[in-house]
């Protein structure tokens, strides 16, 4: 077998042997790096865990979410998890709202909610018996803040969407800080009153974070929407819906043009859910009923 030597002006005292033969003893060995190759492939195939003997990861905790209808057909709410509660406006988003924060704190729990919309009513947070000692309530928005504290170079918003964008954008800068810390048995994020389209420019990786910031810890991370936008994030999806109720047995001194709302009938459905628990049917219906009806 011939062998041939190259030598160029960059390397003029170095020769390449483009033999095997005539390869000195000491030279590479081509055959090593398959077997290299060879030895780690069985090494990274000797650390894989087959299937069968993965750990199960252990069920999340369920805490009440005060409704017992609700628990019922869930078992409650997850902790260490992300749940969407989405439905339209006068759904029962807010009522199922105040009776988890209600569970919460009276199981000596803190909790906190991130309001986009400033649409919290503390009276109706009080009717709900919520202790307000253990609630933190976050309003994003400039307009939250009373004139006299305004700082001097205030923003301007040329449309309502400028402005839903910036409450937003409050809104995921309070909740990283409230995950950061840590504490809070319950925290609640509401976007209901935020146009869809502008709620559904958080990205999935941002849920993603979320959820892996309350994974393994007794947060009970709640989202609500009028339309579901975490996707898979979200171990458990909730729709509401409400229906009208029609007054039956009014005293004939009540005007017939005269009604006045006491309860609403409200349908939970389970659209997702990744528990392990399989309940008997997916869709239940409770009253929500009204301060002054008792």
């Amino acid at each position: 077998m011939s062998s041939a030597v190259f030598s160029t002006s960059a390397a003029r005292s170095r020769h390449f042997i483009f033999d095997a033969e005539s390869a000195p003893e000491t030279g590479p060995d081509l055959r090593r790096p398959q077997s290299t190759v060879k030895n780690r492939q069985s090494t990274i195939l000797s650390n894989v865990v087959p299937a069968s003997q993965l750990e199960v990861r252990p069920a999340p905790q369920m805490v009440s979410s005060g409704i017992a209808a609700l628990d019922a057909l869930t078992g409650g709410l997850p902790r260490g998890c992300l749940t969407e509660i989405c439905g339209p406006a006068s759904s029962g988003r807010t009522t199922l709202l105040l009776a988890a924060l209600a569970a919460a704190t009276q199981r000596g729990e803190f909790c906190a909610v991130v309001d986009a919309s400033d649409a919290l009513n503390p009276q109706s947070v009080a009717y709900s018996d919520v202790e307000l000692g253990r609630l933190l309530w976050v309003r994003c928005g400039e307009n939250t803040l009373p004139k006299q504290n305004l700082p001097k170079e205030k923003k301007t918003f040329k449309s309502e969407q400028q402005y839903a964008e910036h409450s937003l954008e409050q809104l995921l800068h309070a909740t990283d800080l409230l995950l950061e810390s840590g504490g809070f048995g319950l925290i609640a994020l509401d976007l209901g009153d935020l146009p869809p389209q502008t709620a559904r420019r958080i990205p999935l990786t941002t849920w993603f974070r979320f959820r892996r910031a309350v994974e393994h810890t007794p947060t009970v991370l709640l989202s609500i929407e009028r339309q579901s936008i975490a996707g898979s994030c979200s171990s458990l999806l909730l729709k509401l819906e409400s229906h009208r109720i029609e007054p039956t047995n009014l005293p004939a001194s009540v005007p017939v043009h005269t009604q006045l709302l006491t309860e609403l009938k409200i349908t939970a459905e389970i659209v997702r859910s990744r528990m392990e628990r399989q309940p008997p049917c997916s869709e239940i219906t409770f009253a929500g009923k009204t301060a002054w009806a008792g």
